[in-house]
């Protein structure tokens, strides 16, 4: 991605970058939040802040319910468009807010929705982390390559994250050395796969054992699309799929690998 644009002149920034949903307050924790997926802004502008979604974008809990409140995604849209249009702005902006005392000790979640859409981006927020070592931050995130390049080599004290199925860089995850987090569809189906629920803390994500399961959102349109599966099941079923449609002759494609014919003048 290129270097963001130079600060739009007269741009609206967001008065408090960090906000407390229903979940976070129950464990006394804070977070911050982007547009899910991708989109487009008000100024015409499109974006994709989840790069490395695959099937978990059929069933985003972010794109449904009341993250589509006009007022919600009106604020994460001003999120987005401050990092977008001056990230080291954003970034002074990021680290004085987490310089409050009511934040000493505190937990924060980056992304209830979004991710780390660029290394740019996610360099910001590493040296933000490492300029307040007295707060403590906790992620998911399905961009493993980013963070193998980029955290894993050097982190800082304070960040802790988990990688998430569902993405296209499942393949570069290893259960038995990663910590990693898979939506399952309920929480029999956890238990019974040996894996560990988060259910009763977000942060059992980050603090509990290292095989991290998710109960799937009980909304049935999503649950439909899940049909029983596990996200890392779906994902790999998807990816096969897409490589048979790669690899399949042109001779057994039919109609389909002849191009739309015009109307006869």
């Amino acid at each position: 991605m290129p270097d963001p644009d130079p600060p739009t002149l007269g741009a609206v920034r967001p008065q408090r970058l960090l906000t407390q949903n229903r979940e976070m307050k129950a464990i006394d924790a804070w977070n911050w939040s982007l547009p899910a997926w991708a989109g487009r802004l008000a100024d015409g502008g499109t974006y994709n802040t989840c790069p490395s979604a695959g099937i978990c974008a059929r069933v985003c809990y972010a794109r449904n319910g009341t993250y589509l409140w006009p007022s919600v995604r009106a604020k994460h849209e001003a999120n987005l468009m401050f990092v977008l249009d001056d990230l080291a702005g954003w970034e002074t902006a990021m680290i004085a807010e987490l310089g409050r005392r009511a934040l000493h000790g505190r937990w924060i979640r980056i992304h209830d929705s979004g991710d780390f859409f660029s290394d740019a981006y996610l360099a910001s927020w590493l040296r933000s982390c490492r300029a307040r070592p007295d707060v403590r931050f906790y992620c998911y995130t399905k961009e493993v390559d980013r963070f193998r390049r980029l955290v894993e080599p050097d982190p800082p004290t304070n960040p802790r994250w988990v990688y998430s199925y569902g993405g296209i860089q499942d393949h570069l995850l290893d259960p038995r050395i990663d910590r990693v987090a898979d939506v399952f569809p309920d929480e029999r189906a956890i238990t019974e796969a040996g894996w560990s629920s988060q259910d009763a803390s977000d942060l059992l994500a980050v603090l509990g054992p290292p095989q991290v399961g998710i109960s799937a959102n009980r909304i049935p349109a999503f649950l439909r699309r899940l049909s029983g599966r596990r996200f890392s099941t779906w994902q790999a079923e998807a990816e096969r799929a897409a490589h048979r449609r790669r690899n399949r002759p042109a001779a057994d494609a039919g109609t389909e690998s002849r191009p739309r014919q015009s109307p006869a003048a």
